[in-house]
């Protein structure tokens, strides 16, 4: 990915998520949040699991480098 969005970036659009989180609700949340292609991307490739808070869905991301 060229343009790979930053960590808070993702967070930011991630605002307000109920956790635990599935993959599919943490795409939704960035949708319904106006995050842009390269951060709904970044989400789309992390694994298809449960996230217990922020951080689990950070590391996803940066696992993904």
């Amino acid at each position: 990915m060229a343009n790979r969005p930053n960590p808070i970036e993702l967070q930011k659009h991630l605002s307000g998520l109920d956790y635990p989180a599935g993959k599919d609700a943490i795409v939704s949340k960035a949708q319904d949040s106006g995050a842009p292609e390269d951060v709904l991307e970044a989400l789309r490739g992390i694994p298809d699991r449960e996230y217990e808070g922020p951080s689990g869905v950070s590391s996803a991301f940066s696992d993904q480098a």
